[in-house]
């Protein structure tokens, strides 16, 4: 018996340990010592050249798709390439499984509402978490990879964009921003990238997607088939520079190619993009990858290819290097044999695949015991990381509206709530697409009557579509309660992958529902919205009734305590809108025209250069503090372009290419700009401060923006609190524009710096 219970001792210590996660070149077997690609003392490319050189060719050639099977006679376990990360450890690819001793993972608001804060530590923060979670999961034996397909970094060009939701917003410097930040905490770099990540990453990081895609399925057309005509100016100046940021900056080891074409070239079979701009110019060190079954449809819906064959050897010269799907698997072998391909063309997207593996430490033994080994099932969802996705929903969370101050609510003097809305109590809502197993949620409603016990429910409409409303019964229970809160706006069902929308207005019945509710309160209401994509709201601005409107984006698994926290005045909202909020007319407005800049009958896009009325602004923010700003005097107030290379415009303004200026001329033309921010209110807040130019002409003549982001900053105050903010604004990266034929340049001409209300001049001499 004594021996028995021993024995069950010895299997709770140990048995419960899960097995090592798949890896090569396990020390305890002898033929590994044998191979050079097992060697840590070697050179990564040398390693990765020896294992290419061992396998035959049907091998390489079951290694260019997404799920790589293991290859037993040299040691290597299969590898699934396709796992998400966007904003958590997410289940939605093929490489990480929640069905082992990790069940969930910290799922951290919707990316739209993370940008919201305008606080890139806290971005790198968060993509930290999720790539020590990753690796937790991985550690634990429950992941077939280690390479994330995050971060979206495209651009959210049109407001009815399904996915919109997943990137950071509209303006290229803040999404490049976003961009650095999230590779660096996630592959295991320090915040200021001065890590060394060669040897070892955390995880992969991948950037996607390559390039000007922000169209998934409107009015029939689909990403499959769409052609993207892009000017070379907004390559230049809008589409490109998120992409060139988390290449040279960010050092992300993967990049995405998309689906749609450009200038009717498929992303992933277009060399300039892959191969001269990103390895070339940009100087990329990494793996590419296709988004799912992006090959197939260069010949199967694009037309593009004649064959398979062709499609094959279109992708593979070009320079992708892995297929997500099966393509490549079926048929690189006959696109060899009919010499549309070399073995040194299959043996390039090996030596980049390989790489990466190895730089992940998979081929270092058992990974357990090495650089990120320590890394626990128990790490993952710790308290410490709930607490930062708490702390990000309530740093995102953007107060749109507050009439009259009727926020923050009194905890005291509020006997009864009424909470109306299909998102009130709805759990999966909170997290928005490509979303994991969150740690634990709480709904709106649950967090609500941890204030008040008693707030009556009732959800208003029978789905967020409101095809059928309940305004009778909402207006009876608006009637009887003190204060009344509001929870509508979209879902999946409205806005995701593969599913933009056709128009900005509310669904179904929402706005009617309100608007009954309003009228019926015994005070102003308080309207919240929980959507990644902006909506015209114009209804409830204009009506004294809605006294306050929260934009509460898809806010994570804390979401609704943050949004509580926030109504009852526990939290001072600071976030303010990455997006420009359109009105419905927008809608006229074809989705498939990507310009951005302004022309005759056509609005633009964008805060930089949409000429039109809006319902927000970008960057619209209020907080229950006021804040006031004030410039110091410039270091200097010229600056100067490279006189030599100086030329003259149709405008007669004289210019000089950025190019012209070259590093040590753009280095110099920088100056520091300091802003002091004053809490002029009566609680502390988080603050985030924007700063913008903008050219004398602004955007008269349809080619400068009416204002670009300079730079942000977040900061928190005391009320009363004071404190100088500096800023660098450099005329090569802040100051300057694409000309029509993508060439960046800067002008001569006085600038305008500005900070809310407050303005500084900056002189550009030649």
């Amino acid at each position: 018996m004594a021996k028995l219970l021993l024995l069950l001792l010895l299997f709770i210590v140990h048995g419960v340990e899960s097995t090592p996660p798949p890896h090569s070149c396990d020390p305890s077997n002898p033929t590994t010592k044998l191979y050079k690609f097992c060697r840590t003392d070697l050179p990564i490319s040398q390693r990765a050249r020896d294992l290419v050189s061992r396998l035959t060719i049907d091998e390489k050639i079951s290694q260019l798709v997404n799920t790589a099977p293991g290859i037993p006679r040299l040691g290597v376990p299969a590898y699934e390439w396709w796992s998400e990360g966007l904003h958590g450890v997410a289940g939605v690819g093929l490489g990480i499984r929640f069905n082992g001793t990790v069940k969930a993972a910290t799922s951290f608001p919707q990316v739209i509402l993370t940008a919201a804060s305008f606080d890139s530590y806290e971005w790198f923060r968060i993509a930290q978490v999720i790539g020590k979670e990753a690796r937790g999961v991985y550690n634990a034996g429950q992941a077939k990879g280690m390479t994330f397909w995050a971060p979206n970094i495209n651009i959210f060009r049109d407001p009815r964009w399904g996915r919109g939701q997943e990137t950071p917003g509209e303006d290229p410097i803040m999404t490049g921003t976003y961009a650095v930040a999230y590779v660096r905490g996630l592959q295991g770099d320090s915040f200021d990238g001065r890590k060394t990540l060669s040897n070892h990453l955390q995880a992969s990081a991948c950037c996607k997607h390559f390039t000007a895609y922000d169209l998934d399925r409107w009015k029939g057309i689909t990403r499959y088939v769409f052609n993207a005509q892009v000017s070379l100016a907004d390559l230049a100046e809008t589409y490109q520079p998120p992409f060139k940021k988390c290449i040279e900056e960010g050092r992300a080891s993967g990049i995405m190619c998309a689906y749609n074409r450009v200038n009717g070239i498929p992303s992933c079979a277009d060399p300039n993009l892959l191969t001269r701009t990103a390895r070339g110019l940009w100087r990329f060190r990494g793996y590419i990858t296709s988004d799912c079954d992006a090959v197939s449809i260069i010949h199967d819906a694009q037309g593009y290819a004649k064959n398979p064959e062709d499609a094959v050897a279109d992708v593979l010269k070009a320079g992708m290097d892995v297929n997500c799907g099966s393509y490549l698997q079926k048929h690189t072998k006959s696109a060899l044999q009919q010499k549309k391909v070399s073995e040194k063309d299959i043996d390039r997207a090996l030596l980049n695949l390989f790489s990466v593996r190895i730089r992940l430490g998979l081929f270092n033994g058992d990974p357990t015991i090495l650089p990120y080994g320590n890394i626990r099932p128990n790490d993952v969802c710790s308290p410490a990381h709930q607490a930062l996705a708490l702390n990000a929903a309530r740093n995102g969370i953007v107060l749109l509206k507050n009439n009259l101050k009727l926020l923050p609510f009194s905890k005291r003097s509020v006997s009864s709530l009424a909470v109306i809305g299909p998102n009130a109590h709805v759990a999966k809502t909170l997290l928005g697409n490509y979303a994991g197993p969150p740690c634990k949620t709480v709904t709106p409603l649950d967090a609500l009557r941890s204030y008040v016990k008693n707030a009556v429910y009732h959800n208003g409409c029978d789905s967020v579509a409101c095809s059928n409303a309940a305004i009778d019964q909402a207006v009876a229970i608006a009637r009887n309660a003190d204060h009344v809160v509001l929870i509508m706006g979209l879902d999946q069902t409205q806005e995701k992958e593969d599913m933009d929308r056709v128009d900005l207005s509310l669904p179904g019945k929402q706005q009617e529902l309100i608007t009954s509710v309003a009228n019926a309160a015994k005070k102003p209401v308080v309207l919240v919205l929980i959507c990644g994509g902006p909506v015209d709201i114009s209804f409830a601005t204009n009506n004294d009734k809605i006294g306050s409107i929260i934009w509460a984006g898809y806010p994570g698994e804390a979401g609704g305590i943050a949004l509580a926290e926030i109504i009852f005045g526990d939290h001072n909202p600071g976030g303010r809108l990455p997006v420009t909020w359109y009105p419905q007319s927008f809608v006229n407005v074809q989705m498939t025209d990507m310009r951005m800049r302004s022309a005759t009958g056509y609005p633009g896009r964008t805060y930089k250069f949409y000429k039109g009325p809006k319902v927000f602004e970008f960057g619209h923010g209020l907080s229950y503090s006021t804040y006031s700003y004030r410039f110091k005097t410039l270091a200097e107030t010229n600056l100067y372009l490279n006189q030599s290379k100086a030329q003259l415009n149709s405008d007669s303004v004289r210019y000089t290419l950025v190019s012209d200026m070259g590093k040590e001329g753009c280095d110099v033309a920088k100056t520091k700009v300091i802003v002091t921010v004053e809490n002029q209110g009566e609680m502390a807040g988080k603050h985030p401060v924007l700063m913008f130019a903008r050219h004398e002409r602004g955007g008269e003549d349809g080619k400068r923006a009416e204002k670009q982001l300079v730079g942000f900053k977040s900061i928190v105050l005391s009320n009363g609190e004071k404190a100088e903010m500096e800023f660098e604004v450099g005329l090569c990266e802040h100051l300057s524009r694409a000309n029509e034929v993508g060439v960046m340049v800067v002008e001569e001409g006085k600038y305008f710096l500005t900070v809310g209300d407050s303005e500084l001049p900056l002189i550009v001499n030649v």
